[in-house]
């Protein structure tokens, strides 16, 4: 679904970063070591729409919590975000570890948000079995 709303956005001449959360903040730790990180943190200021997908799928160390506060500061009331959690929104308190950013970061996110609660068997595993049926 995230997926199709980005390609929806693209489409509609809207920038967009689609980018799995843990790999997002890989990439800008090694970006701040190597002394790339505003150009990087500014690309992502600019775009209409950053989906984090994956989200809490790692619990973040102080460096990506700090990232992950920056990101969600500046885009909040200004850009959309939209993040895809296999975590029920409560969980995220552990994953993101530390109590300030832990209670900053959801409720920047969550009060105005559109929530969509996905229920039952994913589509990926529905579509393994198909597949196998065959065989």
């Amino acid at each position: 679904m995230a997926t199709a709303l980005g390609n929806k956005a693209c489409l509609d001449g809207y920038r967009v970063i689609y980018a799995g959360t843990a790999r997002l903040m890989q990439q800008l730790k090694y970006a701040k070591a190597k002394g790339t990180f505003l150009p990087g943190m500014k690309r992502i200021e600019r775009t209409e729409l950053l989906i984090l997908d994956d989200f809490g799928m790692h619990a973040f160390d102080s460096q990506a919590r700090g990232i992950l506060m920056d990101i969600i500061e500046d885009r909040h009331k200004k850009r959309s975000a939209l993040i895809t959690s296999q975590l029920p929104v409560i969980g995220w308190y552990d994953v993101i570890g530390e109590n300030t950013v832990a209670d900053d970061v959801p409720d920047r996110i969550v009060h105005n948000a559109l929530r969509v609660e996905l229920f039952g068997e994913s589509i990926r595993k529905r579509k393994s079995k198909s597949e196998n049926e065959f065989i």
